[in-house]
């Protein structure tokens, strides 16, 4: 039996350090920019009234509740196309890349009906009656920019992996700024058009998805253009293609899972009122944003650690792991001090109510206490995803959030009467729980064998 590597083999030399830094400072970049649209979407309908901030609150949880499986099912060209550019492989590349395309284009239309009933979910779901007919026209605006917002993750996955991500960031700097401008002419009915308010934020997103699908491929067509031209023989093979889904799924029900943990709480904020669910949003998407740091280094971590596997050099692998999780564990901590700082200024930041500003002030300190722990949890994730380890990580997320954080939540925020903030400890304990189960997994799993994941069959 091979000896068991010791825990100085995780220790990142300059190298890995500088690649590791290199790659996630851009791909961090890009998932602030993602965000970011969703907090200027907050902070603009905010200035309308709360009605249509808890609507805008509402309608993002559906989205994202109804979409996030699809995303995790098109991570798997995580370790795909990484461990093909590390073997030089380009026939896989390109038929991965083509794979992922199908799936975008049939994970759009299945998420139309859901999208579709969204206000009757709403109903069912006892939400506040003023809400819900809004919330329900701004998720269905979003229905417009479903296929681009897949194919947008298809093409960022593969040029993460390929490690060209300068395009990109671009990308997102300008979709961002025809955000701002768009919800600017469609909220407040600037240049002639219409105040829409929620609704108008819906559309400007949705075009704004468009742009970022298009200039995203316009930018990069010289590097994609080759692996687009002709359809791949084997792109439509059953068994590689469903071997795909089979390894996109788990990370797929990961995120959903995850998600549906802080979706819950943001159906539980709606029975408190329109107020608690408000700033619930404002700390959320605060948590969030800063939540794009790890998940930055978590996507450099699956890319660097898929490559080394790639070329056959586990022992990179492993030096990229531990390297991934100390660099998280600086940057959260720097943002948990900011969080537990000032807490009532960066509520202020997204509302003019004092009452919504007091409910958010109250929960950001919460989310600074779980930065270091929710930060470590999607890296360990991003880690094992490099080495095409994604079921783990789903039964874990399961355990640590639905088993044990949630009933926490409920029983602090319902029972004892904590309210919001007895709601949130409950999604840090689950946080606390899953990272420690990753970080045990990934420090077992690397410690064995690290091998190329093939997909088996041709292609």
């Amino acid at each position: 039996m091979a000896e068991r590597p010791p825990l100085a083999a995780f220790r990142p030399s300059g190298p890995e350090f500088r690649d590791l830094v290199k790659l996630a400072l851009p791909v961090a970049v890009v998932q602030m920019g993602l965000v970011s649209q969703g907090l200027v979407d907050t902070a603009m309908v905010g200035r309308v009234d709360a009605i249509e901030l808890a609507a805008v609150t509402l309608g993002n949880l559906y989205f994202f509740g109804t979409s996030v499986f699809g995303m995790g099912l098109l991570f798997a060209l995580d370790p795909l196309v990484a461990q093909a550019f590390g073997a030089e492989d380009h026939d896989q590349i390109r038929v991965s890349i083509q794979r992922g395309l199908v799936l975008s284009l049939i994970l759009a239309v299945a998420i139309t009906l859901p999208m579709a009933l969204a206000g009757p979910v709403f109903t069912l779901l006892r939400q506040p009656a003023e809400v819900v007919p809004v919330a329900a026209g701004y998720t269905h605006t979003l229905i417009a920019g479903m296929w681009p917002f897949y194919g947008f993750i298809v093409f960022r996955q593969v040029l993460q992996a390929v490690g060209r991500v300068s395009p990109i960031v671009w990308t997102i700097v300008l979709a961002n700024v025809l955000n701002v401008f768009a919800n600017w002419v469609l909220i407040f009915g600037n240049l002639g058009a219409p105040a829409l308010g929620a609704i108008g934020s819906g559309w400007a997103t949705a075009i704004s998805r468009w742009f970022m699908w298009l200039c995203v491929l316009a930018l990069t067509l010289p590097l994609l253009g080759p692996y687009l031209r002709r359809l791949h023989p084997d792109v439509m093979l059953r068994a590689p293609l469903w071997r795909m889904i089979r390894l996109g799924a788990p990370i797929g029900f990961h995120l959903f899972l995850e998600f549906g943990a802080f979706g819950a709480i943001g159906i539980a904020m709606g029975w408190l009122g329109a107020t608690a669910m408000a700033g619930h949003q404002i700390a959320v998407n605060l948590a969030a944003f800063a939540f794009m740091i790890p998940v930055g280094i978590s996507q450099a971590a699956a890319v660097l650690v898929g490559r080394a596997v790639g070329q056959g050099r586990p022992d990179r692998a492993r030096r990229c792991g531990g390297g991934a999780v100390i660099v998280c564990c600086v940057a959260m901590t720097v943002t948990a001090a900011v969080f537990l700082a000032l807490p009532s200024e960066l509520a202020a930041l997204f509302t003019t109510a004092n009452e919504i500003a007091a409910v958010a002030a109250v929960l950001i300190p919460v989310a600074g206490m779980f930065q270091l722990v929710d930060g470590l949890q999607v890296v360990c994730t991003g880690a094992l995803r490099g080495v095409a380890d994604t079921f783990r990580p789903m039964v874990y997320n399961v355990l640590g959030f639905w088993l044990f954080g949630l009933p926490i939540s409920l029983w602090f925020g319902f029972v004892r009467g904590a309210g919001p903030v007895g709601l949130w400890w409950g999604l840090a304990a689950g946080l606390g729980a899953v990272a420690v189960l990753l970080l045990r997994r990934m420090w077992k799993r690397f410690r064995g064998p690290l091998t190329r994941f093939a997909l088996g069959g041709t292609g």
